[in-house]
């Protein structure tokens, strides 16, 4: 009877044994498969970050941050201008001589704002939200762009009797020329497109800085030149 028992349990054996293999293997598999899972997921968590928006918590660093700009150039103003310019020789009250010279400029007139100027007091935070004030518009540069120049012509007159004075009479008709190409500019609005435009630059500049709502007020306009 033993021996009968015995022979059926040895028979058995090898199903329990396959029997709990298999359980074993399915259990280590899905151990695994939890295991490969919570790795992938920490894995791919690294990447699932958030970009929080830059904010400048005080104001003082932000209004140096502004000053650093110093003059922010918003408009510029080019024109060609022709100046015609002369000088006399005279003995007593008669004109014995006449020197002309004929100047061709070209000119550049620079409209935008000294943030220097900008103030603690010009500026205002609540939350997200950013007020500035800004400073009145000026003509920041203007010049005669010398490489783009050009005598056109120099006469010294009949015998060439007239005053030569060549460089003076350039110099002269730069000083001109330029006065007329800075009072064209202002009598295109420069500096308003300088203010204009300078809203619109600044707004930008606050909104990549993480503020939402960005209020720029402008200054009266300056007298222009």
């Amino acid at each position: 009877m033993n021996n009968f028992i015995n022979a059926r349990f040895l028979k058995a054996t090898p199903i329990l044994i396959k029997g709990s293999l298999t359980i074993f293997i399915a259990v280590g598999t899905f151990s695994a498969w939890q295991t490969t899972r919570n790795l992938w997921r920490n894995f791919t968590g690294m990447f699932n970050y958030q970009v929080t928006s830059p904010t400048i918590k005080d104001p003082h660093i932000l209004i140096q941050q502004i000053q650093g700009v110093s003059e922010l150039t918003t408009t510029v103003f080019v024109m060609d201008a022709i100046a015609p310019i002369s000088s006399q020789r005279k003995l007593g009250e008669w004109v014995i001589g006449e020197t002309s010279l004929l100047y061709i400029a070209r000119g550049e007139v620079k409209a935008g704002l000294d943030l220097s100027k900008i103030t603690s007091e010009d500026v205002s935070i609540n939350q997200d939200t950013i007020t500035i004030e800004l400073p009145a518009p000026e003509i920041l540069d203007s010049k005669i762009d010398v490489t783009k120049s050009q005598v056109y012509d120099y006469d010294r007159g009949f015998l060439n009797l007239g005053p030569d004075n060549a460089p003076q009479l350039q110099s002269e008709a730069q000083k001109q020329t330029l006065n007329k190409i800075k009072q064209t500019a202002c009598d295109e609005n420069i500096l308003e497109q300088a203010n204009e435009r300078a809203i619109v630059v600044i707004s930008q500049l606050m909104e990549t800085s993480g503020y939402k709502n960005v209020v720029v007020k402008t200054s009266s306009l300056e007298t222009c030149p």
